[in-house]
Parts: structure tokens; C-alpha cells; sequence
């Protein structure tokens, strides 16, 4: 068991994306899921929070409550099942963010955390302190702010390196990045 564990965010509707589900996309012969994956190795647990998809590695499951909730419900769930002092937090349609980008963030935690800035803090990739994490939550987590939640935290702002903070969250975004992530 290693000291730190994550919460990946699996559970978004993906309007943008004609309602596909975005962590099953497939980039460079890998799952958006399965790249959020490799990115918190050696992380344990890792907690995939939303609806069961193929992963090439073991995961635990979780459902926000309810299930569409938004990301501080998906965080509220995921919690549940660790009881690591630091979790990596990540949405699962990042194509930017890699081992590295953990390593960064978890040697830059501060009091409560370490959140990836790109000029604009990336409240979906972050490393904390899950205490602190429990303590902010609110009790109706659902469709709450995950800025308003996490924000009032102190952590680290760690500066983004290029193409860290990329997500897909349309066709053209997926075009794109399969495009300058050609399959290896």
C-alpha cells in the first residue's frame, strides 16, 4: 500500500460530446479512463468513480449519489473507500497528465494540497490531504461547486507544463488530441 490513493471523476454526462461516455474514448490505443490510470500509478487505491467500464487495470467502483451528481458528489463517494493521507483528485477525460504531473503535485502539497494551475487553478487535478477533504464537504454534496468546495482550502497553485491541462470535452477537442497523439 502506498500513502497515497485517488479519486478519478468518471461520472460526467458528456453533453458536449453527444452524451458519449468520455472516460471510454479511446486516444493513442488507450481509454481516456486507462490514462488517468497509468498517471496516479502507484496510487491505492484507485477509485473510479461512475458507471463500470473495461479499464486495463484493477479499480474499485463507485456511484455518486445521485448518479449525475457532479464532481464534489463523485469526490464525496470516492472518499468512502480510502484511507490514504493524500489522494490524487482527477477528472477521467485529461489527455495531458501524466505520472509526472502527479509526482509534481504530490511533492508540492502544502497544508491541505497542491492543485495544477494553468493561469487558472484545475480544481480536477489536484493532490490533498484526504482530511482535509472530509472536512469541507459539504453534507448535500450534490451538483455543488467543486471551485467553492475546494477553494476555501490551502494548498499549493503548481504550474502547469504545456498540454498538461488538456481534457476532451467535444468532438473537435478528440480530434485534436488523437491527432498529436498518434498510436504507439
Amino acid at each position: 500500500m502506498t500513502d497515497f490513493a485517488a479519486v478519478l471523476l468518471a461520472g460526467g454526462r458528456g453533453k458536449r460530446m453527444g452524451g458519449v461516455h468520455k472516460p471510454a474514448l479511446v486516444v493513442a490505443g488507450h481509454t481516456l479512463l486507462d490514462r488517468c490510470i497509468a498517471a496516479v500509478h502507484p496510487a491505492d487505491p484507485v477509485v473510479v468513480v461512475g458507471p463500470e467500464t473495461p479499464t486495463e487495470h484493477p479499480v474499485l467502483w463507485a456511484r455518486e449519489d445521485p448518479p449525475g451528481g457532479g464532481p464534489v458528489a463523485g469526490l464525496a463517494a470516492g472518499l468512502k473507500l480510502i484511507d490514504s493521507p493524500l489522494v490524487a483528485v482527477l477528472a477521467a477525460d485529461l489527455v495531458g497528465v501524466t505520472a509526472d504531473t502527479v509526482a509534481r503535485l504530490r511533492a508540492h502539497v502544502a497544508n491541505d494540497g497542491a492543485v495544477l494551475d494553468d493561469g487558472h487553478r484545475q480544481w480536477l487535478i489536484g493532490v490533498w490531504r484526504a482530511e482535509a477533504l472530509r472536512k469541507v464537504l459539504p453534507e448535500n454534496p450534490a451538483d455543488a461547486s467543486l471551485r467553492s468546495v475546494l477553494g476555501v482550502l490551502d494548498y499549493a497553485p503548481v504550474a502547469a507544463a504545456p498540454g498538461e491541462t488538456v481534457d476532451v470535452d467535444t468532438p473537435a477537442d478528440l480530434a485534436r488530441v488523437a491527432s498529436q497523439h498518434p498510436h504507439r
